[in-house]
């Protein structure tokens, strides 16, 4: 059975959010267009960014979804992306904090998409 392999974010300005994703995960898109860019996170699989739904992408509507960046290591790790993430502007929605799956903080994105940090599982 085929896994998943296209993870989609909505958006209202491509180009905005492209500079905001390329700068907080330090990757650089391996496709872009004006509505469509995608960033090739593992072999085969892509994080894209669209704004044929930009409708929905008004930091107002509840977020029902997170994009996660799961890291190795001890706690301090992922306290040490939140204070690398905090210099460079974002919006936090929770600070650090001690979860039953580990130490975990979540950020949002300019249009409102949320991302979480936490531990490896």
């Amino acid at each position: 059975m085929p896994a998943p392999n296209l993870f989609l974010i909505y958006v209202r300005n491509a180009e905005a959010a492209t500079a905001f994703y390329s700068d907080l995960f330090e990757i650089e898109p391996t496709f872009t267009s004006p509505h469509y860019v995608a960033f090739e996170v593992a072999p085969g699989v892509l994080f894209a960014l669209w704004t044929g739904g930009s409708e929905h992408a008004v930091p107002t509507s509840p977020r029902t979804s997170e994009v996660g960046l799961m890291v190795p290591g001890a706690a301090s790790a992922v306290d040490e992306i939140f204070t690398s993430w905090v210099s460079k502007g974002v919006h936090v929605v929770e600070e650090p904090y001690d979860a039953v799956f580990g130490r975990t903080f979540v950020i949002t994105d300019p249009d409102g998409n949320l991302i979480r940090v936490s531990p490896m599982d």
